[in-house]
Formats: structure tokens, C-alpha cells, sequence
């Protein structure tokens, strides 16, 4: 009896550390945010700027939609909303590409680009599913100088977006 016991112990020792290899790994509630030009998060996991813990996580920038702050009302990440932490500015034209990084596809209803106080772009995905990276064209329009675009990226089936900012300066 003794021995059965401890050959199911060293069975399990044995098996134990191949599952825990071998199962899913957790992640993160939120997927996604703009590597080029690089957002606020972006800087922050590549090291261009000392951040706390969106270093680790940059997509995770969620938060429920309608909201106009760069870390999507997350308290742990309120260090992208200041403007004063020395983000790079990255030097843009009146049309820009905006590239977002996903690492996971959620069914898209809007993507959206604020500038200036006001929506200077929107594209409709309809609930497609995008690939892992995802590419928009905007158009500053009258705009010039420095910007702080806010980039929104609306879930086609929950309550949340994920949130971006990209600081720019419009030539």
C-alpha cells in the first residue's frame, strides 16, 4: 500500500511540471495598442520612457467606451495621461499610418482618432475580426504642430474600448 502511495506521488511529481508547461497561459482582459508611431505604451515597454507597470502589459489599456484619457480611466496606468512625463514626439505628414499591435482579434465595431479636441478619423469594421495588426491612414486636415492623437478602439461586442495615445508633431 505504502509503495502504491508513493509511486502515484512520483507519478504526479513527474507529470506536474509538463502540464504546467503545457496549459494556457493567463492573459492580460485587454489586446492591443499602436507601435508606430509609438504610443505613450509603447515608449513605455521599449524603454524610451521610465514607466510603472503598462511596461509589462501595453495592451492591456481597457476601459468602457467614451472616454477621452489615454490610460481608458485605469488607475494603474494614469502615467500615460500625464503630459509632462517627456513622451517622444514623433515627426508625422498630414496623412499618417497609425499601426496597431494585437494579440488578440476581438470583433471590431469602430476605430477611432481624436486630434485637436475633435474626431479627425473613424473606420467601421462592422464586427470583422481583425488580423494581428491592423493599419489605418488618417488625415490630420488643418491641423499642424503638436498633437496628442487619441486612438480608440471600439469592441463590437462588450461595453469596452482600448485606448492609445500617440504624440505627434503634424508637418
Amino acid at each position: 500500500m505504502k509503495s502504491k502511495k508513493l509511486l502515484a506521488v512520483a507519478i504526479g511529481a513527474g507529470i506536474a511540471p509538463l502540464l504546467a508547461v503545457s496549459l494556457p497561459a493567463g492573459s492580460a482582459s485587454a489586446h492591443g495598442y499602436i507601435s508606430s508611431p509609438p504610443s505613450r505604451q509603447a515608449q513605455c515597454a521599449s524603454g524610451v520612457v521610465s514607466c510603472g507597470a503598462i511596461k509589462y502589459e501595453p495592451q492591456s489599456v481597457e476601459g468602457p467606451k467614451g472616454l477621452t484619457s489615454c490610460s481608458g480611466g485605469n488607475a494603474a496606468f494614469a502615467e500615460l495621461d500625464n503630459d509632462g512625463k517627456g513622451w517622444k514626439v514623433t515627426p508625422v505628414g498630414r496623412t499618417t499610418s497609425f499601426n496597431w499591435r494585437l494579440t488578440a482579434r476581438h470583433a471590431t465595431s469602430t476605430w477611432q482618432y481624436y486630434a485637436g479636441g475633435r474626431k479627425i478619423a473613424e473606420f467601421n469594421d462592422g464586427g470583422a475580426r481583425p488580423g494581428e495588426t491592423v493599419t489605418h491612414q488618417v488625415n490630420f486636415g488643418g491641423l499642424s504642430g503638436k498633437q496628442k492623437v487619441l486612438a480608440v478602439w471600439n469592441i463590437a461586442d462588450t461595453a469596452n474600448a482600448f485606448y492609445a495615445c500617440v504624440d505627434v508633431n503634424v508637418s
